[in-house]
């Protein structure tokens, strides 16, 4: 499986980025220089160019990738992460943090990143000599394979979701607990700076920390909270990838693909149809009507021979974070 037309420009656009970081050493200034030589200067006025770099993760590069739904966002990063790693030194570590926000998600994540018949794991297998390897979050805490050598030769990939990271409840504050487990580790540590205050040196929270992994955030827009920022910034990154169709106004967006890119390299098969309405009752009603124009098209077909299709209505729930929001309940 190769990269698509408009996946190698992404690829390449990171590239890129990375050259200016190398020549400006400051991910901010390169940011800003990388949009101003594409598309010219940020213009407050009238919103012309690319916004101002946002240091929401201070130590770190943080940038965003925009792809839409179905464009092989997965794919991408596992190609992205090749060129990150190139543009450190070689004695860097080669840690990844996946992060995921639901556990659906990380259950199909750590299934393709593994199986060596799967697309994504065969790229990875190309690009790290086969020295790769994926961890659950149980296999970090037993020490599972997981050591300081096996981290030097391989690229780990650690999969977690958001929660296992936030420590609400009992099992997830195993993270930031003392495990005999990873002594090891702690052992290797250049310097105590990277510790976390009251957490003891083996704190799987802590091992990660000493790694200054990569982190990739898979539908990042879920991570945009305080909470989940202090999260990202937890984990001591290096650099920060984020991943979604629909980036927060704190987005470093480093590359854009355009919805109509898909349709030419044939990801999106069937047409796509697009209503602009002007409130959610609207919308709502109107794509109840075309379900049920549809239901009727599709019943007529049955009965003439041929194969009966349902048609469905997918509704997106919001978070309870809010009076106003439209939850599964509303």
């Amino acid at each position: 499986m190769e990269l698509k037309s408009y996946q190698y420009k992404v690829i390449k656009d990171l590239e890129k980025y990375l050259d200016y970081v190398q020549q400006y050493k400051k991910t901010d200034v390169a940011f800003n220089k990388f949009w101003e030589d594409k598309i010219g200067p940020f213009n407050p006025l009238t919103g012309n160019g690319m916004q101002p770099y946002k240091n929401t993760i201070p130590n770190a590069a943080h940038v965003c990738i925009k792809v839409p739904t179905a464009g092989g966002k997965t794919f991408i990063a596992c190609n992205a992460l090749s060129t990150i790693f190139n543009a450190y030194s070689s004695d860097f570590p080669k840690a990844v943090v996946w992060l995921v926000p639901w556990s659906n998600l990380l259950d199909q994540t750590v299934a393709n990143l593994s199986n060596p018949e799967h697309p994504y794991r065969q790229k990875l297998d190309s690009l790290f000599n086969h020295r790769v390897e994926v961890y659950q979050k149980k296999d970090l805490l037993q020490g599972s394979n997981f050591n300081p050598t096996v981290v030097k030769e391989q690229l780990s990939i650690f999969v977690m979701s958001f929660s296992s990271l936030r420590a609400k409840n009992k099992d997830d504050r195993k993270v930031y607990q003392e495990n005999g487990q990873l002594a090891s580790f702690a052992t290797q540590y250049k310097n105590k700076n990277h510790l976390l205050e009251d957490t003891d040196d083996t704190a799987l929270i802590n091992v990660i920390r000493s790694l200054n992994p990569v982190l990739v955030v898979d539908e990042s827009h879920n991570a945009e909270s305080n909470l989940s920022v202090e999260m990202l910034n937890a984990l001591n990154p290096s650099f920060v990838l984020d991943l979604t169709a629909t980036p927060k106004d704190n987005s470093n967006i480093i590359t854009l693909v355009p919805a109509i890119e898909l349709k030419k390299e044939h990801m999106v098969k069937l047409p796509v149809i697009v209503y602009n309405h002007h409130d959610k009752t609207e919308v709502i009603n109107n794509a109840l009507h075309l379900q049920r124009k549809l239901e009727v098209l599709a019943d007529e077909q049955e009965k003439k021979g041929g194969k009966y299709i349902r048609p469905i209505v997918l509704f997106q729930a919001q978070s309870k974070t809010s009076d106003d929001n439209t939850t599964f309940e509303n």
